[in-house]
């Protein structure tokens, strides 16, 4: 393994459970693999651009003329990808914010997610160019969305896997801290997800 890029989003930062079982991979991945370029990137301090009218041009556009003339405007969304591209191993530790991923991620999401670079389209469908990677899904949450009735609510393991495969990375585990604002579960929710990353497959 040659490079691992780590997200972190959220901006609670030493208060973070998710940054916290970020911080019990980061060590876990720095030991296994200690010659490997480890990126830790911070998307609450970054404040990634959100697509506007000209970047999502200079993106997605297949005219060499006019991707040349946007340039400056695809940078970030250049380096980012290409740092993707670059990367064996995918880690994305996040919150989940009101069911759902902070926009912070989404940001970033709709930056790397490119036509002719993360994916192509195929006939009725799309290839995913982001293949022979992993991912390792670091989640917390107030609640439990594992099972019972909140299991439904979640729409960010769910949309995570999706949007990842969609690029072709298929290869993906999660390892949650849930139940963060339930007072009987919230002492071991972080404990139990550095338990199990130190049982995923690395």
């Amino acid at each position: 393994m040659k490079q691992i890029l780590m997200l972190e989003v959220s901006p609670r930062g030493k208060d973070s459970a998710s940054r916290s079982v970020a911080d019990t991979l980061a060590a876990r991945l720095t030991d296994l693999y200690p010659s490997a370029k480890l990126i830790r990137r911070d998307l609450a301090a970054e404040h990634l651009s959100h697509l506007d009218g000209v970047t999502l041009r200079a993106i997605s556009t297949q005219d060499p003329a006019e991707a040349k003339r946007l340039k400056e405007a695809a940078h970030q969304s250049d380096e980012l990808t290409d740092e993707l591209l670059e990367s064996d191993l995918l880690v994305i530790a996040t919150p989940m914010w009101n069911f759902g991923i902070p926009s912070a991620l989404k940001a970033w999401i709709d930056l790397v997610v490119r036509p002719g670079k993360t994916f192509q389209y195929a006939g009725d469908g799309v290839v995913g160019l982001a293949k022979n990677k992993k991912a390792i899904l670091v989640l917390a949450s107030g609640g439990v969305f594992t099972e019972g009735p909140w299991r439904s609510w979640d729409f960010v393991e769910p949309y995570l896997r999706q949007i990842l495969g969609f690029i072709g990375i298929v290869d993906v585990q999660t390892v949650r801290a849930e139940g963060m604002n339930i007072p009987p579960l919230a002492p071991s929710a972080v404990p139990n997800a550095n338990k199990a990353v130190d049982e995923l497959a690395l």
